[in-house]
């Protein structure tokens, strides 16, 4: 997608065919920051502390730091140690185990002295399947908000919700909850998105809100808690979210509140749809409120606030009492029964085992 009218991908690799280029997203919306990642170190170091986040990119992160591993020692000792490393850097995001596991089935076979190259190959492949599955994401979701759009009055917006970032700063390129929202902009829809602040982090208003904007797609943003309020009023048409982790039978985990909005959705009649790529699918977990792990964050996210202050510096501030406890969990799980549809890039599914199996029977059988 474009920022000031130039094309930039989240990540990349630089001009010298080594070093890996992503957009420093901690720094958003107030400074826009390319860091360059040299080491696997540094890439599990982005992960971990969010300088890239979303599932998707988190996985071709992680690709790109198994590449930079095998530049600096290609033995097997290092590529487990690599892996490793990588796979302690977040936990709940399944993509991030899918991408390692790519590299290192990949790799393994070959001898020391060719996997160096082998990995940015398939680092670069990682990355290059990512743009074109989310594109084919937004071609699938892009009918659901054509049917709506149908229903309105000539020039009438389609409103739709989201909640955190699922655009294109979360993947390589277009996003998932946001590939059908750009798709219906670029091709002259109306079309308008409520854009939750998301707490603590504020991905939404820090990150949804900065993306739409460099686009020119019109949005609000709201706080959290806003949303059933909306849905009540008929404000919502429908909404759309990204995901971090697809059980097998249908169930969704994503940022902390989206059970919520899927709870609210359900008791106003609101299309309720989640937007991802089969790499997040883990068909090896039956029960998502169960058996997906659950990241635990720093109280320091709920405690503080960074913002752009009237004189234009960039200040961290105190916003709970001291002395207060903080739990400040990261995702929930919203219930397969609570969702719509799963956009894929293989078409929309009901979120349940046998359509997830039947749309990727490649997947569903490795696990």
């Amino acid at each position: 997608m474009k920022v000031d009218g130039r094309h930039f991908r989240s990540i990349w690799l630089e001009p010298d065919g080594r070093s890996v280029g992503a957009i420093d997203q901690r720094r958003l919306p107030h400074e826009f920051i390319v860091a360059k990642i040299t080491t696997a170190d540094e890439a599990g170091e982005a992960i971990s502390s969010m300088l890239v986040r979303g599932a998707p990119l988190i996985g071709a992160t992680a690709a790109y730091g198994m590449a930079l591993a095998m530049r600096a020692d290609a033995s097997d000792a290092a590529l487990e140690r690599a892996g490793k490393m990588l796979a302690a850097s977040r936990p709940t995001a399944i993509n991030l185990k899918w991408a390692i596991d790519e590299m290192q089935r990949a790799l393994a076979p070959l001898a020391a002295s060719a996997r160096a190259d082998a990995a940015y190959a398939r680092a670069r492949e990682i990355a290059d399947e990512d743009v074109e599955i989310n594109r084919d994401i937004g071609r699938h979701g892009l009918g659901l908000i054509e049917t709506i759009a149908a229903t309105k009055k000539p020039g009438e917006p389609v409103n739709v919700l989201t909640h955190c970032n699922a655009g294109w700063l979360a993947t390589v390129d277009w996003g998932t909850a946001t590939s059908p929202i750009y798709q219906a902009h670029d091709r002259g829809i109306p079309v308008h998105v409520w854009v939750d602040e998301t707490r603590p982090r504020n991905q939404g208003a820090s990150l949804t809100a900065w993306e739409l904007g460099h686009h020119g797609v019109p949005h609000t943003v709201i706080p959290d808690n806003t949303g059933g309020h909306l849905m009540q009023h008929r404000m919502v048409d429908l909404a759309i979210v990204g995901t971090d982790r697809v059980a097998a039978n249908g169930d969704v985990c994503n940022k902390i509140g989206t059970y919520l909005k899927a709870l609210a959705a359900h008791d106003n009649g609101v299309p309720f749809y989640v937007a991802l790529p089969s790499p997040t699918i883990d068909f090896s977990i039956d029960d998502g409120i169960r058996q997906i792990p659950i990241e635990q964050r720093a109280a320091s996210e709920v405690t503080h606030l960074t913002g752009r202050t009237a004189d234009g510096r960039i200040e961290t501030v105190r916003v709970v009492p001291d002395g207060s406890t903080v739990a400040n969990f990261g995702f929930d799980v919203t219930p397969a029964r609570l969702v719509s549809g799963l956009i894929t890039e293989r078409g929309v599914l009901s979120a349940d085992r046998a359509a997830l199996a039947s749309a990727f029977p490649e997947r569903s059988k490795v696990s």
